[in-house]
């Protein structure tokens, strides 16, 4: 028995010292044919019964061990041999080798949408999401648009089978969403693609972006709604562009106004972009109707809101000097790659 203990430890000491030649001998010399494991079963049999069976129960053991040692063995010293291989063969991708295409960046649309939105942001406005695809409620008749109204003719809105639904051709029907699912005071912006069914030429598009904005709480005036495009258009634009109100009419607002920035171009003297007038139209706003305040059971008499809405290709060609709305949608690289 103390042999067998001997023979453990000479074993293990054997093995720690190995390298992937030598600890196939090891195996050899113990636990093979000819081993000293092996050959201390075979002398067993002169024994008695209780030693055979004491003795050989302890050198099966210490064959266990020393097998179990030696394939930890073998895998410390595989994964020692891998790791150096790996060092001697290791690359310096970033010297030797490139990638040839520049890294991808926003589209000037989607990079417009989150300029605008970072403003709004600041100033206190939620970010709030409507679908695409809307139903006549949603698109006109919420917001005072009734069906005689020109701008349900078909041959400006994208309807869809049946005619029940269609392609929103604004984003005004997020107001009715937010309005339908909160409280005042609200104060958000939703952001989106919209519909038309007109031709395409250097200023128009038949699929484009706006973003609609909308604040309903109690006592708010038309003050306040030239004070947050004032800021907006400040921000955005910078502080030395003057804007103006020109009243208008929206079925949605009343009293109604466009809001003018200075030519950007040619600061206000006159220019081919502005039609020399020194003024470029930048969006739509007003105070929420009472009709589309009744719409979706607020008290008229005790809320009032303003809204507003941004076309985001407009946007984008003040900002970065474009004056064709289909460069935007070509994917010409060449265009694209600025920005």
């Amino acid at each position: 028995m103390n042999n067998i203990e001997s023979i453990i430890k000479e074993a293990i000491l054997q093995i720690k010292e190995a390298d992937l030649k030598a600890i196939e001998s090891i195996k050899v010399k113990y636990s093979g044919k000819s081993g000293v494991l092996t050959q201390i079963l075979k002398s067993l049999s002169n024994c008695s019964v209780d030693d055979k069976k004491r003795i050989g129960q302890e050198a099966n053991k210490a064959k266990n061990i020393i097998e179990t040692e030696i394939e930890l063995r073998k895998e410390a010293l595989k994964k020692e041999i891998l790791e150096e291989k790996m060092q001697k063969e290791k690359l310096d991708y970033s010297n030797k080798f490139y990638f040839p295409f520049t890294k991808g960046s926003f589209h000037p649309i989607i990079q417009t949408i989150q300029d605008i939105s970072s403003v709004f942001k600041s100033l206190g406005f939620s970010i709030a999401q409507g679908p695409e695809i809307e139903t006549n409620w949603y698109n006109f008749e919420a917001l005072n648009i009734p069906q005689n109204h020109p701008a349900r003719d078909v041959q400006d809105t994208f309807y869809l089978v049946g005619m029940k639904e269609l392609l929103r051709t604004h984003t005004s029907p997020g107001q009715i969403h937010v309005m339908e699912t909160q409280k005042p005071p609200i104060r958000v912006i939703v952001p989106g693609k919209v519909y038309r069914n007109e031709a395409s030429d250097a200023t128009h598009s038949a699929t484009f972006h706006q973003v609609e904005g909308l604040s309903v709480d109690e006592n708010i005036t038309f003050v306040d709604l030239k004070a947050v495009l004032s800021d907006f258009t400040h921000e955005f634009f910078g502080t030395d562009v003057d804007i103006r109100f020109r009243p208008s009419y929206f079925q949605f607002t009343e009293p109604s106004a466009e809001v003018d920035m200075q030519c950007i171009f040619c600061k206000g003297k006159g220019c081919r972009i502005c039609k020399n007038s020194g003024w470029i139209e930048l969006l739509g706003c007003g105070m929420v109707h009472p009709n589309v305040l009744k719409a979706v059971n607020y008290d008229s008499e005790k809320y009032t809101g303003y809204a507003f809405g941004i076309g985001v290709e407009r946007i984008a060609m003040f900002k970065y000097g474009i004056d064709d709305i289909r460069l935007f949608y070509e994917n010409d690289l060449r265009f694209l790659k600025q920005f």
